[in-house]
């Protein structure tokens, strides 16, 4: 049986595309396609997805305890990430996600990242 471990760590943002625009811009499914390093990679299958609404920098101290044990679990504005393991057309596994923090005033929506490359190992590859 095969499993999954990191290749390598990427960490970029990325332009993504959909055939159909998601229903919510702050919740997205997984897209279509995305551009990275001069390459364009067609998403073939969803591999799992989980989501991370922990709070990071100062607004993880703008809230109190009993309010952020609530965040934590269901999210709120401009906090969290949406994670998608992606099997691409080249045969490629990537990890990939939407953050929700806005980029500025003018600019509220979100943005996507490149988070890692995956390669799949066998049980007795994993020393």
């Amino acid at each position: 049986m095969a499993n999954l471990k990191p290749l390598r760590f990427i960490g970029q943002e990325i332009q993504v595309e959909f055939d159909q625009q998601p229903a919510l811009r702050k919740k997205p499914g997984l897209p279509d396609r995305f551009s990275w390093d001069g390459q364009t990679f067609q998403t073939v299958s969803l591999l799992s997805e989980w989501q991370d609404f922990k709070r990071r920098g100062r607004m993880a101290r703008n809230m109190r305890p009993e309010n952020a044990a609530k965040a934590l679990r269901r999210g709120s504005w401009g906090v969290g990430r949406f994670y998608f393991r992606v099997l691409t057309d080249q045969g490629r596994i990537f990890d990939l996600y939407y953050d929700r923090a806005p980029r500025n005033a003018g600019d509220r929506t979100g943005s996507w990242f490149l988070d890692r490359e995956m390669v799949r190992v066998e049980d007795s590859d994993q020393a």
